[in-house]
């Protein structure tokens, strides 16, 4: 994948700060907020069904997030989502826990059979359990070791789904059914602050905003964000996950082209 054309993208995003909507888990939406403001969008979080498909439909993206998950918020997903697919509004989905309960799973399943999603982001369990796969979770989070080829998960997920799909972990794939690619670099820090995988989703819609090649979207968007949290443990010098959090906020502020190509490392494996 084009080393210019990825960073181009961020290039785009910093110059339209793009409308990102997002229908996310409360746990996180302040930090989400902060993060998109950092990097260059401009985030709404706007719940109430009878808004949403207004909000939805002036957009540049729309993100949904299960983290925190209810019936109302369900409708006001699908309501959105439904402007969104007819406004020509990329949907970007984070299933997050799905494989934790039946409830959870059987939403994922039911979103991405009613709506058109552009991009679905999620650990590589929660990806497994949406095509029907039984791997095993805990909580919102993966565990175990995972035995299972991730770049063929994505692939096969991408194939199922018909759209872009990413899997994160310590390593990050992203595939269209046809193409996979790798992304590595980040922390292990990230897995130990609420809502890094959320505002990852977020951004993604962010890129996805303003690049409608969503391979390459999400790609960028993936691999900027790598870059920032390896430039934040850099600048903070310490392994401490509060401290973290407040440099990867600078970092997606701060981060540029430069800096980003020197630790990019985005592989196509298939």
């Amino acid at each position: 994948m084009d080393k210019h054309k990825l960073i181009s993208t961020l290039d785009k995003v910093r110059s339209s700060s793009p409308l990102v909507h997002n229908i996310t888990n409360v746990v996180v939406t302040q930090f989400t907020a902060n993060g998109l403001l950092a990097l260059g969008a401009s985030p709404v979080m706007a719940y109430a069904k009878e808004e949403v498909a207004d909000m939805a439909r002036i957009a540049g993206a729309l993100v949904l997030n299960i983290g925190t998950l209810d019936e109302t918020v369900v409708e006001s997903m699908l309501i959105a989502g439904r402007s969104a697919n007819k406004h020509q509004v990329p949907v970007i989905f984070d299933p997050v826990g799905a494989g934790a309960t039946p409830y959870r799973t059987e939403t994922s399943r039911r979103i991405m059979k009613e709506l058109h999603v552009s991009i679905l982001r999620g650990n590589a369990a929660e990806i497994a359990n949406v095509i029907g796969e039984a791997w095993t979770i805990k909580g919102v989070d993966s565990a175990g070791d995972m035995a299972e080829d991730i770049g063929l998960l994505t692939k096969r997920a991408a194939q199922a789904f018909g759209c872009v799909v990413v899997v994160t972990g310590a390593d990050d794939y992203v595939s269209d059914g046809t193409d996979t690619y790798k992304i590595s670099g980040g922390t292990p820090l990230l897995t130990r602050v609420t809502g890094t995988g959320c505002l990852l989703t977020s951004i993604i819609g962010a890129f996805s905003a303003v690049e409608k090649d969503f391979m390459l979207a999400a790609a960028s968007a993936l691999s900027f964000y790598s870059a920032a949290a390896d430039a934040a443990i850099l600048a903070s010098s310490a392994d401490k996950p509060g401290t973290f959090q407040m440099e990867l906020l600078n970092q997606l502020s701060q981060m540029n082209g430069a800096v980003w190509s020197e630790s990019m490392s985005v592989s196509k494996i298939s």
